[in-house]
């Protein structure tokens, strides 16, 4: 597929443009818009808008594709952003502004009272808000990488990230910061890490990086889930009206996948089954951006053909389809369509839950303190025999790997230098090598029995498929703060030095198939990154933590008769590659005694 804006040059001549057209609010506030029309618009159809912080420029070519083919789109500047009037409040305010554009343009004499909604993650985010007001003229959307806010943003699992001052500072003022904003590295990186390395709290993260936000203090201030964030999102009742046809699309690696699930799980939990019959899903091989234009190749890892999805021909398909009588796309088979990265098919299903065929458990194991990756513990079938609990210390004052990873791209999925470097710090298991391809498409889910003795830390879960060569691409991953072990709406410190369940069930959705020989790793161990708010292990408030307060923590992780820990693996379905799938249950563990990782 062309880039975007190779594939619309010839039709540019096609579209009429409409600079500084006003959108007037239930309020008095008006939204500055930047309208394309279709040339040879000559009845009123159907049109489409995005609701947008980025400033309606960004979305320009986007616009003219969607123009010359045939429906008017409206590029708005949210309030307080752009040329728009009024004063910018990040998600809050879209829900009654969304409602209000859509029925304003609904009004225009080149619409005919159908409008559908485009755009991702912010703007995937704001059709939520928009549909939670029911607005009598939305006929459709296609929420895109949709951020839901309390989940996933600020924060993901109760666990913030400095990013979003990195965010905030792109939406500050009414310009666009958008060169200021892309310079992650070196220049945000460089930033992090000076404020990680300073051992300063999270509440001084703003002013220290140039920019003191009321947003942010606002925002950390609600740490965990609770009626603040709940008032960001649809409720359940607003759910349950939403009878219009949606398409969701998200990536395997998209980093607000947890975002845009959470908003489909809710809405068909909620929705009559006839209205959720008509709620598509996508899932690709995509990180954030490729949600929108996808790429073959990005961290280090590489798609076939089949991935490069014309996104923006779907989308036309889309439009037709709700809105135009016209035929149902033909890449939607069923209603969820999911890639398998590996097979570099796409696979399809009927429900999220029908990706899965089982989930199969190997438990964790270890002759001795598994934490070196040369040394690993093992993954195995039998239930646990008695043995001693792995172990690992985490002192929040080591800050050595800091720079390495700050000239590490986060969504790199290969690179393995940090999982080296930290050699003692966390503990590391493996699978045996598969005896046969098998493919892991779903959620993983661990369980596992901790004991720590300080008041709070954070746990971290990742999972990765190691090549025949020792390289290893990452699955999925998970994490706890321990004072939420129970819940994410409610904290409690740990009391006591007894080992705890703890469920780590928010793994993202993964499709992969794993070659012959291949393995799984798990690595256990603490968040102490650049790129998380830091957990210092004192029980105190999380914001306000320094190094002044910093505890190290001993944490053991049990795996005998009386708390079996356990790794729950999603096999997908043999019938959907014709080829079988070979459990890791199958395998002999008398052979994992005669490996060595």
């Amino acid at each position: 597929m062309l880039p975007l804006s190779e594939s619309v040059d010839p039709l540019r001549a096609a579209v009429q443009f409409h600079w500084g057209v006003k959108i007037p609010l239930r309020d008095g506030v008006h939204l500055n818009a930047t309208l394309y029309t279709p040339k040879a618009h000559s009845t009123p159809g159907p049109c489409l808008v995005t609701l947008t912080p980025y400033i309606g420029q960004m979305w320009h070519s986007f616009a003219v594709y969607f123009a010359a083919h045939g429906y008017p789109f409206l590029a708005v500047d949210c309030r307080g952003r752009g040329n728009s009037a009024g004063t910018f409040r990040p998600f809050i305010q879209e829900a009654e502004d969304g409602h209000d554009v859509v029925e304003w343009l609904a009004r225009q004499p080149y619409c005919n009272g159908k409008v559908a909604m485009w755009g991702g993650s912010y703007a995937g985010y704001d059709q939520w808000a928009t549909a939670s007001q029911s607005p009598p003229h939305l006929a459709t959307m296609v929420p895109v990488a949709s951020v839901y806010p309390g989940l996933d943003f600020p924060m993901r699992n109760n666990v913030a990230y400095p990013y979003v001052m990195q965010w905030l500072t792109f939406v500050s003022g009414r310009t666009s910061q958008e060169r200021m904003f892309f310079d992650s590295q070196p220049f945000w990186n460089m930033r992090f890490r000076e404020w990680f390395e300073s051992g300063a709290s999270f509440k001084e993260l703003d002013a220290l990086l140039g920019n003191p936000s009321e947003i942010f203090q606002e925002w950390i201030s609600h740490p965990h889930g609770c009626p603040y964030w709940d008032h960001y999102n649809p409720t359940p009742q607003q759910c349950a009206r939403l009878a219009i046809p949606i398409l969701t699309i998200t990536g395997i690696y998209d980093g607000d996948q947890p975002g845009a699930l959470a908003h489909y799980r809710q809405h068909l939990e909620n929705a009559p089954s006839e209205v959720s019959a008509r709620h598509y899903l996508i899932i690709g091989p995509w990180d954030h951006a490729g949600t929108r234009v996808p790429r073959s190749e990005f961290g280090g890892l590489e798609f076939g053909p089949a991935s490069l999805v014309d996104l923006p021909k779907l989308h036309l398909q889309w439009y037709a389809w709700t809105m135009q009588q016209g035929p149902k796309p033909p890449f939607l088979q069923q209603n969820v369509a999911y890639y398998v990265t590996g097979a570099e098919q796409w696979r399809y299903a009927d429900t999220l839950e029908a990706v899965t065929a089982r989930s199969e458990p190997v438990y964790l194991q270890s002759s001795g303190n598994p934490t070196d990756v040369l040394h690993s513990g093992t993954l195995v079938a039998e239930p646990p025999r008695e043995n001693e609990p792995d172990r690992y210390l985490y002192d929040p004052r080591d800050v050595s790997h800091a720079e390495l990873e700050s000239t590490i791209d986060p969504y790199s999925w290969s690179d393995q230098r940090l999982v080296y470097a930290t050699r003692g710090q966390q503990l590391i298991y493996h699978s045996l090598p598969l005896a046969a391809d098998a493919e892991i498409c779903g959620f993983f889910r661990l369980i596992a029995w901790l004991s720590i003795d300080q008041p709070d830390t954070d746990v971290r879960v990742s999972i990765y498929d190691i090549g025949l060569d020792g390289c290893s691409v990452a699955l999925s991953s998970d994490w706890i703060r321990a004072r939420y072990r129970e819940g994410l709406r409610e904290e409690k410190l740990i009391r006591t030095r007894a080992p705890l369940k703890y469920e780590f069930a928010r793994f993202t959705f993964i499709a992969r198939r794993l070659k012959k020989g291949h393995r799984l790793r798990l690595v256990v161990g603490p968040i102490n990154s650049i790129y998380s708010q830091k957990n210092y292990n004192s029980g105190a408030v999380i914001c306000e933590e320094s190094l002044q307060d910093a505890r190290q923590v001993r944490v053991l992780l049990y795996h005998d008769r009386q708390y079996p820990s356990a790794l729950y693996v999603p096999f997908g379905h043999p019938e959907s590659s014709g080829k079988s799938v070979v459990p890791l249950t199958a395998l002999s563990s008398a052979t994992v005694r005669e490996i060595t990782p």
